[in-house]
């Protein structure tokens, strides 16, 4: 146990370092802006994080309340979501790859129930490749995983890569894979795409790849961008299941990539097939004209961004595209911002892009800043998307600190994660869950119903103690408190916290002879209350003596004679 905690302890400092190194045709347009309705209140669901040098994974409520965890043996949460079966799909560091050593590095995902069992792991990681950042769980179950893929000095020189431009002789070209779980530890790979399939290049005629950049937008320039091997960065993925397309988030070249998924893997080599007909070539890129010289750095939009998605169907936005800029290099100041843009696209998925232009649009739809925007930068990792009132939820990583703001900009809920602890509580990004999503399923909140509470129950007496007892268990396991109901208009206050299936017990005394129902709650550690129990019924019975009877009488008798002295005589009555 010793060893394995100084073996967390050192890939926790690896990894912290690493990351800080890493910081430094006719158009069919969905959404034509936001509704007018101011939402004042946040949206009610629970949101789940997983802090990156931590070994768990959270479920808090709107309340901040935790009422669910995951533990995993690895950090390096990066990507995790809740899947429609209560499980938790979580990517993690199985170990600290030696060639891949590169912010956001992963290399495994794996499955764990709702009750904590892991069902599903996949590693990819090796000397010739490894996962980094993000996943997307496809409709039928496969998981989309972005991996490096390990090219030699010789091997990128040749593909027309400037040989002075080559950091530590080696080159990390982005690919994605898609995987087919077959079992407890396996997975198949049955679909893949590669960058280094569709690259072009103008510095070296007598080398692969050589055309003009600026005439081929739907290829990738293999000299755009230098300084590390790690070349694309690509930190997030999402899948637009009526178009049968992925986009990636590039960050070294500060655009969004879409590509067709409808392919074959063969045909993802090339430039042809799928519904597109351009195979595996870019279908669409956004955020930095310049990278494929449509432009120069007064067209840029992104700036090292993270967590590029489609907004949802039926959510405000819907088909829109919503990404956290982070910043990074901004000619304008260092800040962070979340765009919302309209991808120019028809019906068909197809996307518009005028001769000798960049790719539209020109400008957002909408912006979030803060109102001095140098006050809100996150130098990395972050994410926001759109929730199903209009609002949008927001996470600052590095701070690990999230938010939900409005249309109107203004920030209604907030939080700042303690986990492990505030001084490593970075958070790669977040989902929130409506409360009738079928994942929650299992979600019980509060312990079940107690026992019907135990104890004396007839020939009571006024002014003596009596005690009584009940018990019940929290199906998280979360200690629990009790409240009894007297009967009498008092209870016992919460009592506790008692395990969860321990005994409570609390005693009361009456003052009055009457018959009374004694009932018991429930409730966690994180203020979830259960219903009352079956009610105990208790008597202290109502005895007179006969001298007080016989006076009582003797009284109805004088009244009633008084006024009918017939009585009187009938009866003998003196």
């Amino acid at each position: 146990m010793r060893k394995r905690r100084v073996n967390i302890l050192i890939t926790v400092a690896i990894i912290f370092i690493i990351s800080i190194s890493a910081s430094n045709a006719t158009l069919f347009v969905k959404n034509d802006g936001f509704s007018p309705t101011y939402y004042s209140e946040p949206w009610q669901g629970f949101t789940l994080f997983a802090p990156e040098y931590s070994t768990m994974t959270y479920l808090m409520d709107i309340n901040k309340n935790i009422v669910h965890t995951w533990e995993s043996e690895y950090i390096q949460g990066l990507a995790a979501y809740l899947l429609e079966d209560g499980s938790l799909i979580r990517s993690c560091l199985p170990y600290a790859n030696p060639t891949f050593m590169c912010g956001g590095i992963t290399g495994r995902v794996e499955i764990i129930s709702w009750a904590g069992e892991q069902i599903w792991e996949f590693e990819y990681s090796s000397d010739q490749v490894c996962m980094h950042h993000d996943l997307e769980v496809l409709p039928n179950g496969n998981v989309l995983m972005i991996a490096w893929e390990y090219k030699t000095y010789s091997q990128a020189v040749q593909a027309g890569r400037n040989p002075s431009n080559i950091p530590f002789s080696k080159f990390f070209p982005d690919k994605i894979i898609e995987v087919k779980p077959t079992g407890p530890t396996s997975g198949d790979i049955v679909w893949e795409w590669h960058a280094w399939d569709h690259l072009i290049q103008d510095f070296d005629s007598s080398k692969n790849n050589y055309g003009v950049v600026g005439d081929h937008p739907e290829l990738i320039d293999i000299n755009n961008f230098y300084g590390a091997p790690d070349w694309m960065h690509s930190n997030s993925v999402d899948y637009n299941e009526e178009f049968d397309q992925i986009m990636l988030s590039v960050h070294n070249f500060n655009e969004l990539w879409i590509i067709d998924h409808s392919t074959t893997t063969f045909e993802a080599k090339g430039h042809t097939g799928g519904n597109s007909g351009k195979g595996g070539d870019l279908l669409y890129r956004w955020g930095n004209p310049a990278a494929y010289h449509a432009g120069s750095l007064n067209d840029q939009k992104l700036f090292g961004q993270h967590d590029a998605q489609w907004i949802k169907e039926g959510f405000p936005g819907e088909g829109s595209i919503l990404v956290f800029n982070n910043g990074w290099n901004r000619p304008d100041g260092q800040y962070s911002t979340v765009d919302e843009f309209i991808p120019p696209v028809d019906n068909n998925g197809f996307y518009h892009k005028d001769a000798d232009t960049a790719y539209g649009p020109l400008e957002q739809l909408w912006i979030y800043a803060d109102e001095d925007p140098t006050d809100f930068f996150a130098g990395g990792i972050s994410g926001a998307s759109r929730l199903p009132n209009g609002n949008t939820l927001i996470c600052h990583g590095p701070n690990g600190y999230f938010f939900e703001v409005t249309n109107e900009k203004d920030i209604i809920w907030d939080y700042t994660n303690p986990y492990p602890t505030y001084l490593l509580n970075a958070v790669f990004k977040i989902q929130r869950y409506s409360p009738g999503y079928s994942g929650l399923s299992n979600l019980i909140l509060g312990p079940e119903k107690p026992n019907k509470p135990k104890g004396p129950t007839s020939n009571l007496e006024i002014g003596i103690e009596y005690f009584y007892s009940s018990s019940t268990t929290d199906p998280q396991e979360d200690q629990i408190f009790y409240l009894f109901d007297w009967g009498d208009g008092t209870d016992s206050g919460w009592l506790g916290p008692h395990n969860t299936g321990d005994i409570a017990e609390a005693s009361h005394i009456w003052t009055k002879k009457l018959i009374y129902d004694i009932r018991v709650k429930a409730k966690d550690v994180y203020g979830y209350e259960s219903t009352w129990s079956n009610p105990l019924r208790i008597t202290l019975p109502i005895i007179r003596d006969s001298n007080s009877h016989s006076i009582f009488i003797d009284k109805i008798i004088k009244m009633i004679t008084a006024e009918l002295p017939i009585f009187k005589i009938l009866f003998n009555l003196k």
